[in-house]
């Protein structure tokens, strides 16, 4: 089966899971619910998804190891939705490669309206357009990417990044030496009326810089310049 428009809830509460779906399929989404994170990883192996909400308070395997899971797996596009409130779980979750963070109690259609919106960017990235003009190869200094195939190497090896890692660190590559904000990072890459907050793309960006800096206190491709925003080094 097709799966666009297929949406996996892993939520523990059914009056929440049952809330989620209503309003997803008077939108006219598919919707699986999954109890806990060994019957989601079973439908995530046999059926392919849009999108997936997640709880993290789940029995079993909780939430941020099912997300490091999936992650690992699939870059569908996941949206954390829990009662956790501080903003250490918040950059945890996202930093494990969630692309969204909902706290509980939460609105239904401003729900909907970031599964709308996580879905159709994912499709964006993922649409191979040759009218672009983009490059389907960059090399820079020690990084190698691969647009097509949405691979990076750096220095000969292999990084994985997520689905929003990844968009952001093409971004930056392709417009080197330009000073962006946070805010403009956020409006360019989350979408002007992206529901969160621009802390996202520092916890973007430290990741990133996690998995291609050789020394993240010295960084030498994604720089800090303090009090405006983050550039991408185009020269060594």
């Amino acid at each position: 089966m097709d799966s666009e428009g297929k949406i996996l809830i892993i939520e523990d509460d059914k009056s929440i899971a049952m809330l989620e779906r209503d309003y997803l399929e008077a939108n006219g989404f598919e919707v699986f619910i999954a109890p806990d994170g060994t019957q989601g990883l079973h439908f995530l192996d046999e059926q392919g998804f849009s999108l997936v909400i997640l709880d993290l308070m789940l029995p079993g395997i909780d939430g941020f190891e099912l997300c490091r899971r999936i992650r690992k797996e699939q870059e569908i596009p996941i949206i954390i939705v829990s009662a956790k409130r501080e903003d250490i779980d918040q950059i945890r979750g996202l930093g494990l490669g969630a692309d969204d963070y909902v706290t509980k109690p939460f609105s239904p259609q401003q729900l909907v309206a970031r599964v709308k919106a996580h879905i159709a960017r994912y499709a964006r990235l993922t649409a191979v357009n040759t009218r672009t003009g983009m490059l389907s190869e960059i090399t820079i200094r020690e990084i190698k990417i691969d647009c097509a195939a949405r691979k990076v190497w750096c220095r000969g090896t292999e990084v994985v990044l997520t689905n929003k890692e990844f968009e952001l660190l093409v971004f930056l590559v392709n417009n080197p030496d330009i000073v962006f904000s946070k805010s403009d990072l956020f409006d360019k890459l989350w979408g002007e009326n992206s529901f969160g907050e621009t802390s996202t793309v520092t916890v973007h960006i430290n990741r990133i810089r996690d998995k291609i800096e050789l020394d993240t206190t010295s960084p030498q491709y994604i720089e800090t310049v303090w009090g405006v925003g983050y550039r991408f080094r185009g020269k060594a």
